[in-house]
């Protein structure tokens, strides 16, 4: 196996190869341009991939497909919706960490890899900080970020906390990336409260 180090974004149209989710993106990206007086754009969903000596991983919020998520490598799952659907598997999503893995949709990224890192330090940070992303409820905004928690939360949160500089990243072809920003203020902040002096880090 190769001896490289990568932490490799992906960015992939949002419902590639499910039209259900593709049209029902395109009507939110419709009402969303119309309320905020916008021409509409391009939705994306992303991913990591994490590339170390003798190890690549994928890094992915996913539906729950079946009640075997340690065959993905699932570290966490969350609600989808509202916290009573959880209950149900449909209405609930996992954040997997998943070693030699696979992304359903990768065929359909647009620009391949954006290697946002070579660094093992910032590659190891992103894997060991996997099992601590936030699980509030998809499609809310329960930690006051200012918009929706979804898989793009999930990418950004862990760059930010891993320290990758994300100010530069943003979808190809103009497109949107909804979430995004949630979890690059909730990382901000968590990173805030860990600095020393602050009210809320260890003594």
């Amino acid at each position: 196996m190769s001896e490289s180090v990568a932490v490799d974004l992906y960015w992939i149209p949002l419902g590639a190869g499910a039209t259900v989710v593709r049209l029902s993106g395109k009507v939110f990206e419709a009402a969303s341009a119309l309320v905020q007086r916008r021409t509409a754009r391009p939705l994306f969903h992303s991913a990591l991939e994490i590339i170390v000596p003798g190890r690549r991983v994928i890094i992915e919020m996913t539906p729950v497909l079946d009640e075997h998520g340690e065959r993905r490598g699932s570290v966490s799952e969350g609600s989808v919706g509202m916290s009573f659907l959880g209950r149900f598997r449909v209405f609930r999503y996992e954040i997997h960490r998943w070693d030699d893995g696979v992304i359903p949709d990768l065929a359909h990224a647009i620009g391949g890899a954006n290697t946002v890192s070579t660094e093992t330090a910032v590659a190891q940070r992103v894997l060991d900080l996997v099992p601590s992303v936030p699980t509030p409820v998809w499609g809310r905004d329960e930690l006051d970020a200012g918009e929706m928690w979804n898989s793009n939360s999930v990418t950004s949160w862990l760059l930010v906390r891993a320290g990758v500089d994300v100010a530069s990243l943003a979808p190809p072809m103009d497109g949107r990336a909804p979430g995004w920003t949630a979890g690059v203020v909730v990382a901000e902040r968590a990173c805030r409260e860990m600095q020393p002096g602050s009210a809320t880090s260890p003594s």
